[in-house]
């Protein structure tokens, strides 16, 4: 198979081609994940007792990483599109996709299969389409005009997402005991926004390859909408990978490479990875803050000043993201570089 041929253009395979096929030791291990319920915590933010929220988000960030949000103030509505929409660009015939299908990371919009073709030496299960989010007026009229609604769903769903990622940037300050707007401030007021909408096709093999392997989120903060009839997210806990249950008109939190920098080691930018089904397809939208490209990434001196120094040097994200696109994936943590004395 070609690279530069998408996963979604109807080509039903029996046997998974060579080039997605992990070696042994790399493989997924389905029969080995936990399957709970009960997994990841599920925050009400609509509680009227902000304290609670704050408590509970803190305590997610620090012995997960990862939680899941209902009533987080995004109308159903405005959620129920963008899956429609996303389908339906994923409907359209391969010719119509192709046109804007890149291999380049650099561009701020592009159909791009698997994770980075030109570095990779195996392939993962997965199409995508990426695209730069913010500020909507400059980068939403490079966007698909097919499905003609695009535009107009899409930047709807990027800014009640945006509002909701400041809130929770918010409540995850006020929970490492700093003021509220702290890490706003730091990660500055034009902070970048992505969005990447996920597709994995019905997969022959699932047990030889991934959506996407093991890997930590070079972003700040991550706001992912799942497929609520085909699981496929897992998170790395305690040494076993467990499964996330989609929860209807929920998002799924996940913090990123940047934010474990900010606070300073105590919360974590956890290993996650994304299966494929033999069964069904799977969609998903997940949508990443980012530092504003001139900020410094430095924690809080509050953080650092009782004893414990600062566990990473000061980098700026530009520096960062530039090394996180030179790699493959599932490469040792690149936060790991930025550590005092590497």
């Amino acid at each position: 198979m070609k690279t530069t041929n998408v996963l979604s253009s109807g080509t039903s395979y029996t046997n998974l081609p060579q080039t997605y096929i992990r070696p042994e030791s790399q493989r997924p291990r389905l029969s080995e994940v936990v399957d709970r319920e009960d997994f990841v915590p599920v925050i009400d933010m609509s509680l009227s007792d902000r304290n609670i929220i704050v408590h509970q988000i803190g305590e997610a960030c620090r012995l997960y990483g990862f939680f899941q949000v209902i009533n987080h103030g995004v109308p159903k509505k405005v959620i129920d599109e963008m899956l429609g929409v996303a389908h339906e660009f994923f409907n359209l015939p391969v010719e119509e996709k192709m046109k804007l299908y890149s291999d380049d990371p650099s561009k701020t919009m592009r159909l791009s299969t698997s994770f980075n073709v030109k570095e990779e030496t195996v392939h993962n299960w997965r199409d995508y389409l990426r695209l730069h989010c913010y500020p909507l007026d400059k980068y939403a009229p490079e966007w698909p005009s097919n499905p003609s609604s695009f535009r107009e769903i899409v930047s709807r769903y990027c800014m009640q997402v945006r509002e909701l990622g400041y809130r929770l940037e918010e409540a995850i300050s006020e929970s490492l005991g700093l003021e509220k707007d702290c890490i706003k401030n730091v990660l500055g007021h034009e902070q970048g926004q992505h969005m990447a909408i996920n597709f994995y096709p019905q997969c022959p093999q699932p047990e030889l390859t991934y959506g996407l392997p093991a890997h930590t989120d070079p972003n700040a903060l991550t706001i992912l909408l799942q497929d609520l009839q085909v699981e496929g997210l897992q998170v790395l806990k305690d040494g076993k990978w467990l499964s996330v249950k989609p929860q209807p008109n929920a998002f799924v939190i996940n913090l990123g490479d940047q934010l474990e920098a900010l606070s300073n080691g105590k919360y974590k930018s956890v290993w996650h990875r994304a299966i494929v089904n033999s069964d069904k397809a799977r969609m998903s939208v997940a949508s990443f803050l980012c530092p504003s490209d001139s900020s410094i990434i430095s924690a809080p001196k509050t953080l650092t000043e009782d004893g414990s120094s600062a566990i990473y040097r000061d980098f700026t994200y530009t520096e960062y993201y530039d090394i996180f696109w030179s790699r493959n994936l599932d490469q040792k943590n690149r936060l790991e570089l930025f550590k005092k004395g590497n």
